[in-house]
């Protein structure tokens, strides 16, 4: 038979098991059914604690002497340095007999017997001389000089007759340019001058001569059609609401309540859990603080310090000046104390100036402290006007027509009897107590109702 939790029997999820912050009873190794992270993530064996491996920070205080040794003193070994041996060339000594100058290539080529190539040319013919050469060659022989005549030069001879004048020479410019009479070019440019025509303005344009004007056809005027309403009724159906006219269904009915009537002449009472919980109370004005008088103290006041009755005057001789003797002559004239400075820069009369100060505006008291601050004496207390409330009035309004309070929720809800929780009864009907768990879960068992045999 399985056994319930009062978690699992519980059907308003309000009612749990108490847990305890220690298992009181003993360990029955059943897990709890009431969170969602025991059912996911199981537990594991015990398994302890993974152990720091930082060192414990103790101080251990060495009480001998303390020794001048360090780490690197004691660790440290010196070795022996033993020089390093130097290298010494041997001496050269020439190989006697006779230098071998065969190289790879004299030692593995083999040379052949190479006889002389061939001439390919033509043998010559030796022509013999029998008579004397005429040696005409064939560009003389075939073309012969023609005799040409120099032809005469066309142009007139030029006598030079030396210049009497010096530098009188003219240049080519100036004997062939002719100078010419500068003659200003006509402007083209309109004057800016109106001129004004006696002429009458002649109007006819291109348009007006070459226009040909056509007469336009009579416009028909178009009968206005008369509005012919349809015989046909509107059926006021789009192509959604002819496509889609939904499925046939009941009504849905509303599960609200049916709320008291209320009488049309009750007026309303406007008292609240407020008004009615918390009540105004009178607060007390604030206590003002008397200043207590000025007391002078009695007798005559001691100027003595500690210093006065505590120093003890020490009778002390005069320090005898340490400087050198001076060796002036002695004359019998009188010290004239003049000189250049003090004659041409007289001393000014001074006097010390006094301290400025700043004229008191604010008149020093002459009587008695009264105890008031300037807030107390200067301030006017003013009459409190209460603001006024925008609030509207509480009243109810009045007809003569009666209230219709019927609805489709009061006429169509059918209220349902409410079920209580079986957990919130001691002992659970349909169920007999078992066991209560380590961690405080208490378990029940159904009741398993007996059939009776036939």
């Amino acid at each position: 038979m399985r056994s319930w939790c009062l978690c699992q029997i519980c059907t308003c999820g309000r009612h749990r098991c108490p847990h305890g912050t220690t298992r009181i009873y003993e360990n029955s190794g059943m897990s709890c059914p009431t969170t969602e992270y025991l059912e996911k993530y199981p537990t594991y064996g015990n398994v302890p604690p993974p152990q720091t491996l930082k060192p414990k920070e103790e101080f251990r205080a060495c009480r001998s002497k303390m020794e001048g040794i360090t780490t690197f003193k004691s660790d440290y070994r010196p070795y022996e340095i033993v020089k390093q041996p130097r290298h010494v060339p041997e001496e050269y000594k020439p190989k006697q007999g006779k230098i071998d100058l065969g190289t790879t290539y004299k030692r593995d080529f083999n040379s052949y017997k190479v006889q002389p190539v061939a001439i390919v040319r033509p043998l010559e013919r030796q022509q013999v001389k029998k008579g004397k050469l005429d040696s005409v060659p064939t560009y003389k022989d075939d073309y012969r000089a023609w005799d040409i005549q120099k032809s005469e030069l066309c142009k007139p001879e030029q006598v030079y007759n030396p210049p009497t004048v010096k530098f009188g020479n003219s240049t080519t410019f100036q004997d062939d340019y002719v100078p010419q009479e500068v003659k200003p070019r006509q402007s083209f440019k309109p004057s800016p001058a109106v001129t004004r025509s006696a002429a009458p303005f002649n109007d006819a344009t291109s348009h007006r001569l070459d226009y040909v004007p056509h007469q336009l056809e009579l416009k028909s005027a178009r009968p206005k059609e008369v509005y012919k309403p349809s015989d046909q009724p509107f059926e006021e159906l789009t192509t959604h609401r002819y496509d889609f006219q939904g499925l046939v269904g009941e009504t849905a009915k509303i599960c609200r309540p049916a709320p008291p009537r209320v009488a049309p002449n009750a007026q309303f009472e406007g008292s609240t859990e407020f008004r009615e919980s918390f009540q105004p109370w009178e607060i007390p004005p604030p206590e003002i603080k008397k200043v207590q008088e000025y007391v002078p103290p009695a007798g005559t006041m001691q100027f003595d310090s500690t210093s006065h009755l505590d120093y003890v005057p020490h009778p002390a001789t005069r320090v005898v000046p340490i400087r050198p003797v001076s060796h002036g002559r002695n004359n019998g004239f009188p010290f004239q104390g003049k000189s250049t400075m003090k004659e041409d820069f007289p001393a000014w009369e001074s006097c010390r100036p006094g301290l400025i100060r700043q004229q008191q505006q604010i008149p020093n008291p002459s009587g008695k402290f009264d105890g008031l601050s300037t807030f107390r004496s200067h301030y006017v207390p003013h009459e409190l006007i209460p603001t006024e409330s925008c609030k509207p009035s509480n009243v109810a309004f009045k007809t003569s027509i009666p209230f219709d309070d019927v609805t489709m929720y009061s006429t169509e809800y059918a209220p349902k009897q409410r079920e209580l929780c079986p957990a919130s009864y001691p002992s659970p009907p349909g169920y007999i107590f078992e066991n209560t768990n380590s961690r405080g879960h208490r378990f029940f068992r159904k009741i398993t109702p007996t059939v009776k045999a036939f």
